[in-house]
């Protein structure tokens, strides 16, 4: 109904104009209903070893609160870089669900579904005279991207460098201006309110293929440890992505690696997600300090949190779905590692 969107967004602006002409004395008005500090909360619950990323995300967050951004722009455009498995995605689902109450609340772009140049089109529309043309098609979720007075929206691009330069070109309106015509010019997407993610594993290889010399030979001997990871990805970047392009991003932000001092806390991450999903059916799954160890001895860095979950997956969840369909009316269950294998018993209340 064209009309009751017209009232609506009609109060919209009159109390928006309204905040700005008669602001409260000593307290900061904003059109943003979420509080940074339980965005922040959520995150830190479900994301480890990456304190400096967290640490640019919560200024981010109290910089879109106050609404201190260009209204020409969009409110942020950020950058992921860091190998598979640290929780670039993550964190953006995260954020989602925390100001919009669900996690898949964003409109999200698989970069590596666009590596061909005539792809180009899947964002952009058909141009005039091919097939969709008048109907604007795109890829993007416009509900998802414009978000609403109160929340912004979100939008992912994701695995960045596995689009193609045409692509990538096609967004430097979007990065600069916040505005998307479509190349038919029947429809404008908007991006100004909107929070700009995109993630890319560049220079993670060479990352590693540094660290790795250190663990061998004479580095090794004298017990250096690595240095200039952040230099080599970020070279890994400027060899990829013109300086136009880069130019247009806000933030950059590299995640580290998530190692053996981090896999505890990502296991009890994990483990509190199964007993969440196993709590709608009353059952509850503790796991031994010999169960713990076991789960988090042998990880391969090399996949992140990844490689923790297909263990998961592989080794604990069977032993639990064999304890289950034994004990159909057990609601607790304790896991231990007996020679090397797990094994799961109910216990009493």
């Amino acid at each position: 109904m064209p009309f009751v969107n017209d009232l609506l967004e009609h109060n919209r602006e009159r109390l928006a104009e309204a905040a700005q002409a008669a602001p409260t004395p000593g307290r900061l008005q904003s059109r943003f209903v979420f509080e940074p500090a339980q965005v922040m909360a959520l995150l830190r619950s479900r994301i480890v070893g990456q304190e400096a990323v967290l640490a640019q995300m919560d200024s981010m967050l109290k910089s879109l609160k106050a609404d201190l951004g260009d209204p020409a722009r969009p409110l942020s455009v950020t950058l992921f870089l860091g190998p598979t498995g640290v929780g670039k995605t993550e964190i953006v689902r995260l954020i989602a669900e925390a100001i919009h109450g669900k996690p898949d609340a964003f409109c999200r772009i698989d970069m590596n579904t666009l590596s061909q140049e005539h792809y180009a089109a899947a964002l952009t529309g058909a141009p005039p005279g091919y097939v969709g043309s008048k109907e604007g098609t795109t890829l993007f979720d416009a509900e998802a991207i414009a978000g609403s007075f109160s929340r912004p929206g979100i939008v992912l691009f994701d695995e960045l460098e596995k689009a193609s330069s045409e692509v990538l070109r096609s967004l430097l309106n979007v990065l600069d201006s916040g505005r998307l015509t479509l190349t038919a010019g029947s429809r404008t997407l908007d991006f100004r309110n909107c929070l700009i993610f995109m993630t890319s594993n560049l220079g993670a290889r060479e990352a590693w293929d540094h660290r790795a010399r250190f663990a061998r030979g004479w580095r090794r001997l004298l017990g250096l440890r690595p240095r200039g990871e952040a230099e080599v990805v970020e070279q890994a970047l400027h060899r990829q992505f013109d300086a136009e392009f880069i130019n247009r991003i806000d933030r950059v932000l590299t995640f580290e690696r998530i190692d053996g001092e981090h896999l505890g806390a990502l296991l009890q991450i994990e483990l509190g997600k199964l007993n969440q999903r196993l709590g709608r059916r009353g059952i509850q799954v503790e796991l031994d300090a010999s169960a713990q160890h076991l789960l988090c001895s042998g990880q391969d860095p090399r996949f992140g949190a990844r490689d923790l979950v297909r263990r998961l997956r592989r080794e604990l969840e069977p032993v639990l779905a064999e304890a289950l369909l034994a004990q159909p009316q057990a609601t607790r269950l304790r896991v231990s590692a007996v020679a090397g294998t797990l094994a799961a018993r109910p216990i009493a209340m």
